[in-house]
């Protein structure tokens, strides 16, 4: 999967908010620039869709969101999560809204879910630029599941920073904020 810079004119949050192609084409909004969300490879989606249902053991269906809440991370940054936990206020925030974008003004999801895609790029936005939005926009927990190696990252908000945690094979996804969560790692790439 590799995203492409839409246009080189520079927008504002306003006008990324109102922008409407008329494709199906998601796209995140980075400083000033429509960026294309490709489709994902199908082990992807395969793995996100895994997540997905291993997760609705735990968690009410309506708090969790796959690819459809878009989040505001800062005035010049949207991104697209592959997956998100949502807390009942974020939730409710979002209720009425016609458009599904948690807002600055908004509670922040509890979890933000990125399935790494193939490629040297993909890796850093989720690894490096994602894990400093996310931080900075207090979300208590950032998991970064990775097909290409067979791993799961758990970055936990701690004084502003996330503390990170690897999991491989039998390790089990655990978290504080759903103590009955354990999902094993391997269960999700099968």
């Amino acid at each position: 999967m590799t995203q492409t810079v839409v246009s080189n004119k520079f927008l504002t949050i306003e006008d990324f908010h109102t922008f409407d192609d008329g494709s199906d084409t998601r796209y995140e909004f980075i400083d000033g620039q429509l960026t294309d969300m490709p489709t994902e490879s199908a082990f992807n989606c395969d793995v996100a869709r895994e997540l997905f249902v291993q997760l609705l053991k735990f968690i009410p269906a309506k708090l969790l969101s796959y690819k459809e809440i878009m989040l505001e991370v800062d005035g010049r940054k949207v991104r697209i999560p592959d997956l998100m936990i949502l807390g009942k206020d974020c939730k409710a925030a979002l209720i009425d809204k016609t458009r599904g974008t948690i807002t600055p003004d908004m509670p922040p999801p509890l979890v933000a879910i990125e399935v790494v895609s193939q490629g040297k790029s993909n890796a850093a936005r989720d690894y490096r630029f994602k894990r400093s939005e996310y931080a900075v926009r207090g979300i208590l927990e950032y998991w970064i599941v990775d097909p290409n190696e067979y791993k799961v990252t758990i970055l936990t908000l701690a004084e502003g920073f996330y503390d990170e945690v690897v999991l491989s094979s039998n390790d089990k996804i655990t978290t504080t904020l759903i103590p009955e969560l354990k999902i094993k790692v391997s269960d999700i790439f099968n």
